[in-house]
C-alpha cells in the first residue's frame, strides 16, 4: 500500500479509480493528463485479468500454435517441421509475458504517471468515498471531488449443477495460468473463450472435447463457428452441437471427471473447463450504498457515467457496464470517460454527440473482435441478421478469401471466408466478418471503413498491394458491384 502524498494527506483526491487493469489504467492516465489528482485501488494484480490470466497469456500460448499451423500449410516450410511443440517453452513463454505474474512493472507505471496506488479491496462507502482494506492493516477512507470510476471486471460464471463443486472444474483462469498438459479436456461453451481453449490444448496435445449447447461464436455470422467447428474437428478434436451437461462426478480427487450429458450420453476427461459466461465483479464494492444493487451490471451513458446516481460522480468501465467485454473497448472507454471527467471538473461543455470527444459511439456501432482460433475469426459492427433486425435496407456480400491471390501465397489451400454488410440507402458499410488464417490483421481495415462510414464509391479508390490477403476488399468490392449491375 502507498502512503499518502503530501498533497494528499487528507486522503482526497479528484479521482479514484477501483481496479488497476487496463481499463483502469486509461482512465486514471486520461484525468491525469487533465491535471487532477488520481488514486487507483487494487486488490489483486495492477494489471488485471487481461494481463494475467486472459488476453496476454492466452495469446503467448495460442501463438506457438497458430505459428505450427502455418507453417504446414506452406510447401517447402512444412518439411522442416518434424516434431510436436515444446510445451515446456511455450508455458515458458507464457510467463515470460505475464513476467511471472509478478506485477511491480505496472505498478510503477501507475505511479510514473503522478497516480497513487492503493493495494487492497476498494468498497463505495458512501458518495464519492471509498474506504479501502488491505490485506494486512487497518481501513482507511479516501474522498472524490469529482469521480469515482469503477473498473473492476468481471469473473467467470460456474453453472448451478449436480458435482460441479466436486468437480472442481477449470475456469479461463486455469486455462491459461496451467503448465500440465491434461491427457483429456472436456470444454463447455461456444463462445470466444471456449474456441480459444479448445484450439490451445488441443494445438498442446490434449485430447479435447467441445461441448456446446448451440452454434459455436453465436453472436457472430453463421459461416464463422462452421469454419471453426470444422478446423476443430479435422484437427481431432470432438465438437458436439446441441448438447448440455446435465451434471458431474469425480469421487476420487486425484481422478477423471465425468460429465452426464442430456442426450444420454457420457464424457469422460482428466479436467474439464467450463466457459459458460461473465458475472460483473460489482458484488461486494459497496453498491448497496448508494442505492444500486450488489451484483448488478451498471447501466451508463455515452460518457460511462452511471444512471441513478445523483451528482454526476460515479462512472463504470470495461466490463461491468456490460456494454462489450472487450479489453480494447473498455480501453477506450477509459481514455473517453477520463477525457470527460475532466471536461466536467474544468467546467468546459461536453462534446458528448455521436463520435463525440466524449462519447463511446463505437460501442453501439463498430466494436472490433478478434478470435485467436486456427483458422481466425475476426469481425466488425453488425451482423446481416442484426442490421436486418434494427431496420436497415441492406446488402449481403459474401467472396471465399481463395479469390484473393494473396491469400493463396499466403497458405497453400488457404480456406476462409469474407462477408461485408451494405447499408444500401446510405452507400456504407455497417459491419464485416472475415474468417481464415491471418485475418487478425486485416480487421483494422474493417474498423475503419465502418467507423468512417466510408461510402464504397470512394472505397473501391483504397487499393490493396498485390498480392497480399487485404486484396479481398477488391473482390467484396467487386461483388458488390456485379450484384448491383
Amino acid at each position: 500500500m502507498t502512503a499518502l502524498s503530501e498533497s494528499q494527506e487528507d486522503g482526497t483526491y479528484d479521482v479514484i479509480v477501483l481496479g488497476a487493469g487496463p481499463v483502469g489504467q486509461n482512465v486514471a492516465d486520461r484525468a491525469r493528463a487533465a491535471g487532477l489528482t488520481v488514486a487507483v485501488v487494487e486488490r489483486e494484480l495492477v494489471g488485471g485479468e487481461c494481463s494475467y490470466w486472459a488476453c496476454v497469456p492466452s495469446k503467448a500460448l495460442l501463438r506457438p500454435v497458430i505459428a505450427l499451423a502455418d507453417v504446414t500449410r506452406v510447401d517447402g516450410a512444412r518439411q522442416a517441421v518434424t516434431g510436436r511443440l515444446d510445451n515446456d517453452r511455450v508455458f515458458a513463454r507464457r510467463d515470460r509475458y505475464v513476467t511471472d505474474w509478478d506485477d511491480s512493472g505496472q505498478a510503477r507505471w501507475v505511479k510514473s504517471i503522478g497516480a497513487d496506488l492503493f493495494r487492497g479491496h476498494g468498497r463505495i462507502d458512501g458518495p464519492r468515498r471509498v474506504t479501502v482494506t488491505p490485506g494486512d492493516g487497518a481501513s482507511h477512507t479516501l474522498t472524490a471531488r469529482h469521480a469515482v470510476a469503477i473498473a473492476t471486471g468481471s469473473r467467470p460464471v460456474l453453472p448451478d449443477l449436480p458435482g460441479i463443486d466436486e468437480a472442481r472444474p477449470w475456469t479461463n483462469r486455469n486455462g491459461t495460468d496451467s503448465s500440465t498438459v491434461p491427457a483429456r479436456l472436456a470444454i463447455v461453451g461456444g463462445g470466444g473463450v471456449a474456441v480459444e481453449m479448445a484450439t490451445l490444448w488441443q494445438g498442446l496435445g490434449s485430447q479435447v472435447t467441445l461441448l456446446a449447447r448451440r452454434a459455436l461464436l453465436p453472436r457472430m455470422e453463421p459461416f464463422a463457428g462452421e469454419l471453426i467447428e470444422r478446423a476443430l474437428t479435422e484437427a481431432g478434436a470432438d465438437v458436439r452441437i446441441g448438447v448440455q451437461v446435465n451434471a458431474l462426478r469425480r469421487p476420487d480427487a486425484t481422478g477423471p471427471v465425468t460429465l452426464s450429458l442430456d442426450d444420454g450420453s457420457e464424457v469422460e476427461a482428466d479436467e474439464v473447463l467450463f466457459a459458460t459466461g461473465r458475472t460483473p465483479a460489482t458484488d461486494d464494492i459497496g453498491l448497496d450504498t448508494i442505492g444500486l444493487t450488489p451484483g448488478s451490471w451498471l447501466d451508463v451513458d455515452t460518457t460511462c457515467l452511471v444512471h441513478g446516481v445523483e451528482g454526476e460522480w460515479l462512472y463504470a468501465l470495461g466490463d461491468v457496464n456490460h456494454r462489450a467485454l472487450l479489453t480494447h473497448q473498455g480501453k477506450y472507454q477509459g481514455r473517453t470517460a477520463g477525457d470527460a471527467i475532466g471536461a466536467r471538473a474544468a467546467g468546459r461543455p461536453l462534446d458528448d454527440a455521436a463520435w463525440g470527444d466524449h462519447a463511446t459511439t463505437a460501442d453501439q456501432h463498430a466494436v472490433p473482435q478478434v478470435f485467436f482460433t486456427d483458422p481466425e475469426a475476426g469481425a466488425v459492427g453488425l451482423t446481416a441478421e442484426q442490421a436486418v433486425r434494427a431496420g436497415y435496407h441492406v446488402k449481403v456480400v459474401d467472396v471465399d478469401f481463395n479469390a484473393a491471390q494473396g491469400a493463396n501465397l499466403y497458405a497453400d489451400g488457404y480456406r476462409g471466408h469474407a462477408r461485408m454488410i451494405v447499408d444500401l440507402d446510405r452507400d456504407v458499410l455497417l459491419g464485416v466478418t472475415f474468417v481464415g488464417p491471418g485475418i487478425s490483421e486485416l480487421l483494422h481495415s474493417a474498423t475503419v471503413a465502418v467507423v468512417g462510414e466510408v461510402p464504397l464509391k470512394r472505397l473501391r479508390h483504397a487499393i490493396a498491394c498485390f498480392p497480399t490477403v487485404s486484396e479481398i476488399w477488391l473482390f467484396l468490392l467487386a461483388a458488390h458491384q456485379r450484384e448491383s449491375g
